[in-house]
Order: C-alpha cells, then structure tokens, then sequence
C-alpha cells in the first residue's frame, strides 16, 4: 500500500492545547472551589486556599498524563480520539479515582485529621469535579476542537 493511500493518523491534542486545557480547568474550578468549599467545610479560606491550590497542582500533573495516555489508548482501541457520554462518563470516573489515591492522604497530613474524616472533604469536592468535568471537557472540545494535521502533500500544496 502506497503512503498516498494509507490514512493519516487521527488528530490528537498538542502539547500546548494539552497545556491549556490544564490550565483552564484548575482556574475556573478553583474560582469555585475555594469560596464555597470554605463555607461549606468550615474551612479558614487559607486552608481551603492550601488544598484547592495543592489538589489543583495535583490535578494537573494527572490530567496531562492521564489524558495523554487515554487519548493514545483510545486511538489504539477505535482509532479516534472521539469520546461518546458513556466514555466520557467512564473517563470521567477513572480521572476522579486515581487523584484521590493521592489527594485522600494528602488532605488528611495537612488538616491533622484521619483519612475517613478526608474522605468527606475530599468526595464532595470529587463530586463537584465529577460534574464539572464532564461539563467544562464537553465545552472545551466544542470551543477548541481537535484539527486534522495537515498532510505533507497538503502543505506543498498550501506553500504554492
């Protein structure tokens, strides 16, 4: 089979998208987080600050591998990077349930409380992120959509 009749690969996220897809996330879920878990946990706001900026660190780290490996995952399973509801849900759940194996401790060494007593804490504001999520990724794909990479016979094409 000749390369001009091979299929190119499906488009993935770059780095950069990938970067600011982070980004995005973590500053509009803190703009959230942080006030209303105060009131709501009777939290000092600078403890809240500490956890929800340390969580969103956290976060991010894991989101970039995560979705790296997901997508490339993805790609070898359907050959797309296109996510149904039901696999974003399942890619949704998946997300949520590695970060608490590292937050769940971590809440707990910082507050000076078990880590059942973290686990409150931590679930809700994992219930908040299971449905913002779902919701900002929705909204994202469709603001930022993935765009197929040219060809190398597209872009002689386009130079001329």
């Amino acid at each position: 089979m000749s390369t001009a009749t091979q299929s190119s690969p499906p488009p993935m996220r770059s780095p950069g998208d990938r970067v600011r897809h982070a980004l995005m996330f973590e500053g509009v879920a803190l703009a959230i987080v942080i006030p209303f878990g105060s009131v709501l946990f009777n939290l000092q706001a600078e403890s809240m600050s500490v956890i929800g900026i340390g969580s969103a660190i956290a976060a991010m780290v894991w989101n970039y591998v995560y979705n790296l490996f997901f997508d490339r995952f993805m790609v070898r399973m359907t050959g797309s990077t296109a996510k149904t509801v039901g696999v974003r849900v399942f890619h949704t759940l998946l997300f949520e349930a590695g970060l608490q194996i590292v937050l769940l401790p971590a809440i707990g060494w910082y507050l000076g409380i078990s880590i059942l007593q973290a686990f409150s804490l931590s679930m809700a504001i994992a219930v908040f992120y299971l449905f913002y999520a779902f919701l900002f990724n929705m909204a994202y794909d469709a603001i930022f959509p993935v765009r197929r990479r040219r060809s190398v016979a597209e872009e002689a094409i386009a130079a001329q």
